[in-house]
């Protein structure tokens, strides 16, 4: 197989190889004490865990989405009653730089589940933070010469299953990328209420198209640190996005080129001003996989963009 040559340095640029989750064999509904999250707890309590094979079906229709505009799709090896789907928690790329995240011990044999991916970039190009270092890839936006991190830098980190990145994993990130600006935002955290809960960055905040952005405004427990992003792109390019669109992860969707994204098929109000301006929606059912608290960013692991 031909080695790949990482390049990602944004979120929207014309996608040309990725990783996508797989949810072949995700195993029985989880008992409550092993959610990861308040909104699969709240889907475990209800009786509505999704299914197998909705699940695979949802990721089907991504995948069919990536072959229309031949991108290079790479799936995880399969991990028997494993969760696979959300592969942007377990690695990342900057620029040409692999970075295998420290996540929950417990999820671990999914990195081993895209080794043989990995093996196809340099060996230089691959690198893993020291264990001290606590981030996942929802945390880490792109944004050219500037990186965005979401992080939680309560005294109480430790007691949150839903804090990822931790402070350790901002400086990481300076020192390892010293040629980009980092920018940290502190999320607002909850362990068993979904509507509160900011899992990651990605869950309150994504740039989309050219120069626009989508956001939610109680995401971010510093309202100063919400205002700069708003500076930033410019108010008129943010999409702003409610309490009930941020708990359907409306921030969540998938950029395959500056016009042209996949979403949720029942993101209406968003999926209306994508189009208002030039983008092509590429719709697909991803409610079920909504479930556990990820979507459409969560589960792909961009490698080439151009």
């Amino acid at each position: 197989m031909e080695k790949i040559n990482l390049h990602v340095n944004n979120e929207t640029s014309r996608l040309r190889s990725v990783i996508l989750g797989t949810a072949k064999s995700n195993g029985p509904v989880p008992d409550l004490v092993d959610a990861y999250d308040p909104k699969s707890r709240e889907h475990i309590i209800a009786g509505t865990y999704p299914k197998n094979e909705d699940m695979v079906r949802e990721m089907e229709a991504v995948a069919a989405v990536f072959e229309k505009y031949d991108v290079k799709v790479f799936r995880p090896e399969q991990i028997e009653d494993c969760n696979q789907i959300f592969t942007r928690d377990i690695g990342f790329v900057i620029d040409n730089v692999f970075v295998k995240a420290n996540i929950l011990p417990d999820r671990e044999e999914e990195i081993e589940a895209i080794q043989y991916v990995i093996d196809l970039i340099n060996p230089d190009n691959v690198v893993r933070p020291p264990e001290e270092v606590h981030i996942e890839g929802g945390d880490v936006m792109l944004y050219n010469d500037h990186v965005f991190v979401g992080t939680y830098r309560g005294e109480d980190y430790a007691d949150y299953i839903i804090a990822r990145t931790n402070v350790q994993g901002v400086e990481w990130l300076e020192k390892t990328f010293p040629n980009k600006k980092v920018v940290s935002f502190n999320l607002r955290k909850d362990n068993h209420d979904p509507y509160n809960n900011a899992l990651h960055l990605d869950c309150c905040f994504q740039p989309v198209g050219d120069g626009k952005c989508i956001i939610h405004r109680n995401g971010f427990l510093q309202e100063e640190e919400y205002q700069y992003l708003i500076d930033f792109f410019g108010s008129e390019n943010c999409f702003e996005i409610s309490q009930e669109e941020m708990y359907y992860m409306n921030s969540n969707i998938f950029s395959i080129a500056p016009d042209v994204v996949v979403s949720e098929n029942n993101f209406t109000r968003l999926n209306t001003w994508l189009r208002g301006h030039g983008i092509t929606v590429e719709e697909v059912p991803y409610a079920e996989i909504s479930k556990q608290e990820g979507l459409l960013r969560c589960s792909t692991l961009p490698l080439i963009r151009d």
